[in-house]
């Protein structure tokens, strides 16, 4: 088996990455040139016809056209790899078949909460600055219950997918939107100062 991800720095890539670091997935990383287009042609616009990062190939399943699975969109890319590579969804585990689809269907919420709400919020921040506060305090009351967004009557499984697309957005929030007063979100403060300790998110956003 053999994982390949493409990226660039300062991209939802370094999100993947942080993921197969804190997992332990063993998997290969093209960095591409992103000011010099590298992008936008062949060969990559033959993993992703859209021209963006991240993007994954995966030599253990095959796509349509026979050749291995080629996924892009960081959401689906968190999700093919907790579903085949995480263990987040093992029927085996605490509360059996139940636990596992429910964790799977919340873990599916979390990412397309991150990345349809919460990134376009900040994102658009000066243009509706209190849809992204009321989306900060909604997620502080409920990171304030701990760290881990699907532990609950089944037990905690631990940090997965869907911890990691959403701390990975809230880390963002001192790199792209400093002028956010956080002092109203104390665990909102408290994850993001976790998640930049943490050595794999570090080796991911290429500090250290």
């Amino acid at each position: 088996m053999t994982l390949t991800l493409y990226g660039a720095a300062r991209s939802r890539a370094s999100m993947v990455r942080w993921y197969l670091e804190e997992k332990a997935i063993p998997y290969a990383f093209v960095q591409l040139d992103l000011k010099s287009g590298e992008h936008r042609h062949e060969p990559f616009t033959t993993i992703n016809p859209f021209g963006k990062v991240p993007a994954l190939v995966d030599d253990a399943l095959a796509s349509p056209d026979g050749g291995p699975l080629k996924l892009f969109e960081s959401g689906a890319i968190l999700f093919h790899l907790a579903e085949h590579y995480g263990e987040e969804f093992d029927p085996q585990e605490p509360g059996g078949a139940e636990a596992a689809a429910a964790r799977r269907s919340l873990t599916v919420q979390w990412l397309l909460f991150a990345n349809a709400s919460l990134g376009p919020a900040m994102f658009q921040l000066e243009a509706q600055p209190d849809e992204f506060a009321r989306q900060l305090a909604t997620v502080d009351g409920l990171l304030a219950a701990g760290p881990h967004l699907l532990a609950g009557v089944w037990g905690d499984p631990g940090w997965g997918a869907a911890d990691c697309v959403l701390q990975s957005y809230l880390a963002y929030i001192p790199l792209f939107c400093p002028q956010v007063d956080l002092s109203p979100y104390p665990a909102v403060q408290a994850a993001i100062e976790a998640t930049r300790n943490r050595p794999t998110y570090q080796k991911a956003m290429g500090v250290a």
